[in-house]
Order: C-alpha cells, then sequence, then structure tokens
C-alpha cells in the first residue's frame, strides 16, 4: 500500500458483479495506482495499491 494518497481527479466505478448498488466497493484506476473505496462511507479512506500489487491480487482472484 502506498501512504496517504491524493486522488483528487480519480473516476470511480463499481464491480458489475455487485448484487446491490450500495453493497460493494469502489476502484480508481490513475497512473501507476488504484484506488480502493467502501461505497456506503466514500470519505471513510481509501486503500492505494501500486499497479504491480492490484495486478498480483488480481490474477490471485482469477485463480481462486
Amino acid at each position: 500500500m502506498i501512504d496517504r494518497p491524493v486522488l483528487p481527479d480519480a473516476t470511480w466505478f463499481k464491480s458489475s458483479y455487485s448484487a446491490t448498488q450500495d453493497a460493494c466497493v469502489e476502484v480508481a484506476m490513475v497512473p501507476g495506482v488504484v484506488g480502493v473505496r467502501d461505497t456506503k462511507d466514500r470519505d471513510g479512506g481509501t486503500l492505494v495499491f501500486n499497479s504491480a500489487a492490484w495486478a498480483g491480487f488480481l490474477t490471485q482472484v482469477k485463480n481462486s
């Protein structure tokens, strides 16, 4: 994770697999990092990962 990221111009999107639009996370991709936040608590904090960490996460999810 990257400490104290700033994503002021990020475009956030929700998973198309979400059962309801208020019970999911949102993801934003900007050059070099990916942000993840709770849809119901957008001001509650954002996890930010570098591109390599995010790619590794997606690989693990796809292989599960």
